[in-house]
């Protein structure tokens, strides 16, 4: 699959996965994209591609911080594509708020 299709299906995947969150009483925010400076994220993320986004969860006004608090938003998200990839399951850096699909072994 083409990278320019792989961009295509992200990104209608993250817009579902923003209308799912909003079904659940969530309110979302994008946080980090797209990245073209390389100065954010690291080495060979999914950012520099297309194909990352952190996402900003809220509930009742307040802004929910821990990895913990995006579990049901990854669950969804891993189930909407099988090369979906939520950074709660990070082993060495989990990052709640991070989602992506993976692209030549970057996650």
């Amino acid at each position: 699959m083409s990278l320019r299709t792989r961009q295509s299906i992200f990104a209608l995947n993250i817009a579902k996965l923003i209308l799912w969150a909003s079904e659940q009483g969530y309110e979302v925010t994008l946080g980090e994209g797209y990245d073209d400076d390389n100065a954010g994220h690291m080495t060979g993320s999914t950012h520099y591609v297309r194909l990352g986004q952190d996402l900003n969860l809220f509930r009742d006004g307040k802004y929910l911080t821990a990895t913990e608090d995006y579990k049901r938003l990854g669950e969804a998200w891993k189930a909407m594509h099988p090369e979906n990839k939520w950074g709660g399951d990070f082993k060495s850096n989990p990052d709640g708020n991070h989602f992506s699909m993976s692209y030549m072994g970057r996650a």
